[in-house]
């Protein structure tokens, strides 16, 4: 698999892993086979130190794939101003090939909350995503990918489908879609929707890249409940939603995530290697229909 310089415009058969710090070592000195690496932005934006010379050894190597987990895209309050500064230091820094952040908020009266909490998808709730989207890709010059949530409970208020939330996000704002199947998976898994209906509602030409990832059954009140915890190897459900999606949509850039009980990177690049087989296969079965 080539390394994907910042140049090249998307095939949508790259695929990447996230950049760890128990691996920095192993992928400087094995450049392994990867087309990018994502980073999450907040680990990053610190001045100098150790963090940042690793990145930029990998930066030097590969793309970079630009994720952040507390820019709180659904604050009512708006966005912090200082908290846009150093992400767009980063943008600037590292010319980063995907920017992608969350359907989700974090913040609230200037206290940051260490998770991604649930909004209620409703017309106000809309307005305040396109408000915040807008600004943040004015702020950074550059299209942003939303993710897609991981769904445990549901508000009374929502009257809008998640899928069609994102989809009118996309038209109304330019920005793009992360179209995570593993938190699709979960949710539909949690709330009892159809995954696939799910998959096949989706504007094809919004999704600028994919997420997979493992996730934890647990058993609350006896009943079953999926967890999003990233914590081990894609589940056979999740690899079959992904083929029926890239089938649908085409070939994507897609990246494994792996942020809990890290395995060593050999069992990462195995996973991630599942992933470009699919790939690889609808592309060949793609150019055999129109041979």
């Amino acid at each position: 698999m080539p390394i994907l310089k910042r140049t090249e415009a998307s095939a949508g058969t790259e695929i990447g892993v996230g950049l760890k710090s128990q691996h920095y070592q192993d992928v400087v000195a094995t450049s392994p086979a990867l087309s990018f690496f994502e980073v999450h932005a907040e680990n990053y934006m610190m001045k100098g130190g150790a963090h940042r010379r690793w990145l930029d050894a990998v930066s030097d190597r590969y793309a970079l794939s630009l994720h952040g987990v507390g820019m709180s895209l659904g604050s009512v309050e708006g966005l912090d101003t200082a908290h846009v500064r150093r992400f767009r230091s980063l943008v600037d820094a590292y010319d980063p090939w995907l920017i992608s952040e969350h359907l989700a908020w974090s913040r609230t009266g200037g206290t940051y909350l260490n998770d991604l909490l649930p909004l209620p998808l409703t017309t106000e709730t809309f307005e305040i995503l396109v408000a915040n989207v807008s600004t943040l890709q004015d702020a950074i010059g550059r299209q942003v990918l939303v993710e897609n949530p991981s769904a445990y409970l549901s508000f009374v208020d929502s009257h809008i489908p998640e899928v069609d939330f994102l989809a009118g996000l996309a038209e109304r704002t330019g920005c793009g879609l992360l179209l995570d199947v593993n938190n699709v998976f979960v949710s539909a898994s949690n709330m009892g929707w159809d995954a696939r209906a799910y998959l096949d509602a989706v504007p094809a030409s919004a999704v600028g890249e994919i997420h997979l990832a493992g996730h934890a059954l647990k058993e609350v009140n006896g009943l079953p409940l999926r967890i999003d915890d990233h914590g081990s190897a894609v589940s056979e459900e999740v690899w079959d939603l992904f083929r029926h999606l890239i089938r649908r949509v085409g070939p994507r850039p897609t990246l494994v995530e792996w942020d809990t009980d890290i395995p060593a990177l050999p069992i990462l690049l195995a996973e991630a290697e599942k992933a470009a087989v699919i790939l690889a296969g609808e592309t060949g079965r793609r150019k055999a229909a129109h041979g």
